[in-house]
């Protein structure tokens, strides 16, 4: 029998962790972090979590200091007995490297997925993968959970006319299909070209936007160039109007 539930939070998801912590009627967890001059660092749970299921939320977009923080919590909780150790990471980083796409690359997305293994985690919850398959890189449990359940409401509300889905890349267009099937809209595709990372050499569209209320929907952004250039090139090609949804 579980000892009972207990919620902890990583540096990078603070005020995430409260609000869930909250949204269950309990605090979050004490741990404080060593950290020494030489930059390296030691976070230590304060509290009992024997027999407990506990919770760590933490995402791991870079640096990866935050990475190696929840690392150093899982294996705490593991040694301090904990019944289940669940990972919440909201944001998955490495995400992008889910394959062997050039020769000599790592598969980022997969080695992530056995150090949290390795660590100690007997589940993981996270948000809208870049790539479905990563659920695959586990041999534990994965909630995938999808913010659909929040923006398709939202949107819905809008009562927007001639509304029309639309993925800012050709990798994005399963996620803005499904929004498209749900809404009963039309669903516009970008195809974008890269010269290196950050840096977009040509771009077009596939499908008509003229008088159209484009929603462009995307997982992940970074410098937001693809989202910034797509936008103008829909206003250029006719666009009524263009918003964006990001997770």
């Amino acid at each position: 029998m579980t000892a009972g539930i207990k919620f902890f939070a990583g540096s990078a998801s603070h005020e995430l962790a409260q609000s869930i912590a909250a949204s269950y009627g309990k605090e979050l967890g004490t741990l404080d972090v060593m950290r020494f001059s030489d930059g390296e660092f030691q976070p230590r749970i304060t509290e009992t979590v024997r027999g407990c299921d506990v919770f760590i939320i933490q995402s791991t977009f870079p640096p990866t200091e935050n990475i190696f923080e929840l690392l150093l919590l899982i294996d705490a909780a593991k040694r301090a007995s904990a019944n289940q150790i669940v990972a919440v990471i909201p944001y998955y980083g490495f995400a992008r490297q889910d394959r062997k796409d050039n020769p000599r690359v790592a598969i980022g997305a997969k080695l992530i997925a056995n150090l949290l293994t390795a660590a100690g985690i007997t589940r993981i919850m996270t948000m809208d993968l870049h790539a479905d398959q990563i659920q695959g890189f586990f041999d534990v449990p994965v909630d995938h959970l999808f913010a659909s359940a929040i923006f398709i409401p939202y949107l819905e509300h809008l009562g927007v006319d001639k509304l029309t889905m639309a993925s800012p890349d050709t990798g994005g267009t399963r996620r803005a299909n499904a929004y498209a099937k749900h809404l009963n809209s039309d669903l516009v595709i970008c195809y974008k070209q890269r010269k290196k990372a950050n840096e977009i050499s040509d771009m077009s569209v596939i499908g008509d936007v003229k008088g159209k209320n484009i929603v462009l929907i995307d997982d992940i952004i970074d410098t937001a160039g693809t989202l910034c250039m797509s936008s103008q090139m829909m206003m250029d090609k006719g666009a009524a109007s263009v918003r964006a949804i990001c997770t």
